[in-house]
């Protein structure tokens, strides 16, 4: 994947239209990470805003659209393709003004790109 795909939904994650993601579950290969506060696109850089509950102390984390696995509107839950402990140590999400921040989202997408790619689990 290319730096600019980590910011574009992949075509198998099963993104539609102006699905609302708002509520959303998401959860990683090791556990649930949160439910999606909002959805932004912000200078072309797609990304969730995610919730994290008191998961890391009510703090919240910013999740690049290219990192989605997998999208179930059934379900209202959305699969990414990266840890627990990687979003986690992304860099810190810290006030809205940070999505309109492009140098902040620059090294948001550095990061997410940089991870090892993962394995597809067959789902089926």
């Amino acid at each position: 994947m290319t730096i600019e795909g980590i910011w574009a939904y992949p075509p198998r994650a099963g993104r539609t239209g102006d699905m609302d993601l708002t509520g959303f579950t998401v959860v990683a290969g090791d556990g649930t990470i949160g439910h999606v506060d909002r959805e932004a696109d912000t200078f072309g850089m797609r990304h969730l805003v995610v919730d994290t509950g008191v998961w890391v102390f009510g703090r919240s984390v910013l999740v690049p659209a290219g990192v989605v696995r997998r999208i179930d509107p059934a379900g209202r839950r959305i699969e990414v393709s990266c840890s627990r402990a990687e979003i986690k140590a992304a860099p810190r999400f810290r006030t809205d003004s940070e999505t309109g921040d492009r140098g902040y989202l620059t090294r948001v997408g550095e990061y997410y790109h940089g991870l090892p790619p993962r394995q597809e689990a067959d789902t089926a």
